[in-house]
């Protein structure tokens, strides 16, 4: 029995408040027939095609409009969220089962989707990331004029809190610029790769003052939640989703039965935190880092 289904489902959706507006943002990546042998049902990445659909029409029959990150929080910001029913869906790698398996889904309930790409890995030619194909610029520009949103996941997807601060600032501008300039738009918006190390507070601050620096305006994390009016666009929650989300665990976690396991992942990552620092921080670094931010 997998235990975060069984309290979300017995315990806590039950005593969620039914009035209690937040704006879900899910997180997928690969769509795809692969079974992920080994990987326990919490840390699968992987969303069976059959099962995405169905997941596609359980938002559609619960009234949802699948909206891009940009499109949701801007109604959430401007307070007229009452009465509209949005939902995010979010992408992260740029995988080529995006175009091929997810937006034709997407399309058939009129659903838009932001996908957040690490430009490293999309090409003129076919390239790969975790042994999985991923889009070309091309089919990224296809998707782009068909209203598909698309964000910034670092150039090469590399685990931030081991970089110095310069490779990271790097990382957030050479990929915007990338975008930018295959895209012909303006691109602000950035998912984190890997787990965000919300137990390093120290690093979290300096992460967020640099996303503002380099001009980014919000930006999604793997923190367990559903956003409200007024929470900080540069650090938001999502709702991971993959083929072991049933109907019943899938609309609880809309609802906001599955935002108890923020609790549980703070924890964990605090403890984690104090016995391994996520980061050895250089003062030379930092001292760049600093005067740049104030420039």
């Amino acid at each position: 029995m997998r235990l975060d289904r069984l309290l979300t489902l017995c315990l806590f959706r039950p005593i969620q408040p039914s009035d209690d507006y937040r704006l879900p943002i899910l997180m997928y990546h690969s769509v795809s027939v692969e079974r992920q042998e080994g990987v326990g049902s919490y840390y699968r990445t992987v969303t069976n095609p059959d099962v995405f659909a169905r997941h596609m029409a359980l938002l559609k029959s619960e009234g949802y409009l699948g909206v891009t990150l940009s499109t949701g929080l801007n109604v959430l910001n401007r307070g007229v969220y009452r009465g509209a029913k949005l939902i995010v869906i979010t992408f992260d790698d740029g995988f080529r089962d995006f175009h091929t398996a997810a937006f034709p889904i997407l399309q058939q309930h009129g659903f838009g989707a932001t996908v957040f790409l690490p430009t490293a890995f999309i090409g003129d030619e076919r390239q790969q990331f975790k042994s999985r194909e991923c889009m070309t610029w091309s089919e990224v520009r296809e998707l782009h004029r068909a209203g598909v949103e698309f964000g910034s996941h670092t150039v090469n997807h590399p685990r931030l809190v081991d970089l110095d601060w310069l490779d990271i600032e790097r990382e957030l501008c050479d990929s915007r610029r990338e975008i930018e300039v295959r895209l012909e738009t303006t691109t602000r918006t950035f998912a984190y790769p890997f787990a965000f190390p919300q137990g390093d507070k120290r690093f979290a601050n300096r992460f967020r003052q640099l996303l503002c620096k380099t001009g980014y305006e919000s930006c999604v994390t793997t923190e367990i939640g559903r956003t409200r009016p007024g929470d900080d666009r540069l650090r938001l929650c999502r709702l991971p989703a993959n083929s072991d989300d049933d109907d019943r665990l899938l609309s609880a976690k809309l609802a906001g039965g599955y935002d108890w396991v923020a609790v549980p992942q703070a924890v964990s990552k605090a403890i984690r935190c104090r016995l391994r620092p996520y980061r050895r921080y250089s003062n030379s670094h930092e001292d760049t880092f600093a005067m740049r931010l104030q420039a």
